[in-house]
């Protein structure tokens, strides 16, 4: 389940740090305030027996926002989604959400709006082409990899592989980048991310397809990477 939540913020700008920085902390204290024994679960164990954190969510998005070269611009038209393709999860997601007048995001405020349920159009399986909003974080060893990196197909698989696995579910296969954006580097807890947005095209099933738009592509969706539009 996604869950859209509209916000608004009087900064001009949000600090390089603050774009991807906050969101892990962000997701847990959410989920902790509502369920601490599942914020707990969640953070130190991971969920199901595996170490997977089943949780996506995005960096602040803002329509309308001027650009500017170097600086993370905002504007009063802002939103956050956030999603799980377990019950449990979401509903605790919403329920922590319904609850709150605003967020703390780094230094900034954001002031809630309003929270919606984001249904996407349904899927009936088969080929689908999916976009991400956010950079899709993929890793071999110590190396970040980009799209037209050799290696990226065949971990962005194995991460496919790995969340299809979780959920029970069958692995989508044939996968291709279609699409990509430039790439992008973003610091986390004083670290690089590195990856770039994705149009992908794969063959999978639709319930993947549902899960996989409330959790996200690649690695650190609950860091706010890789969660598609």
């Amino acid at each position: 389940m996604r869950v859209k939540v509209d916000v608004d913020v009087d900064a001009p700008s949000l600090r390089w740090e603050d774009v991807h920085g906050p969101a892990r902390g962000v997701a847990y204290e959410l989920i902790g305030s509502q369920d601490a024994a599942l914020g707990r679960v969640l953070h130190d164990e991971g969920w199901g027996g595996s170490p997977l954190k089943p949780v996506g969510l995005t960096s602040p998005q803002f329509k309308g926002a001027p650009r500017k070269a170097g600086v993370y611009t905002t504007s009063r038209d802002g939103a956050i989604w956030f999603g799980s393709p377990v019950p449990r999860i979401a509903s605790v997601l919403i329920a922590a959400l319904a609850a709150r007048q605003e967020l703390q995001w780094g230094e900034a405020t954001l002031r809630i709006r309003g929270i919606n349920i984001d249904v996407p159009p349904p899927v009936a399986g088969g080929e689908v082409e999916l976009v991400t909003a956010t950079p899709v974080v993929i890793k071999h060893e110590s190396r970040y990899l980009l799209p037209e990196d050799r290696l990226f197909l065949d971990r962005l698989q194995h991460n496919l592989d790995r969340k299809a696995d979780l959920l029970e579910l069958p692995a989508p296969q044939d996968l291709q980048v279609m699409d990509s954006g430039p790439r992008r580097r973003f610091t986390v807890r004083g670290a690089p991310r590195i990856g770039a947005v994705v149009r992908l095209r794969m063959t999978a099933d639709a319930r993947f397809v549902e899960a996989i738009r409330s959790w996200g592509l690649g690695l650190d969706t609950v860091q706010g990477f890789g969660w598609i539009r």
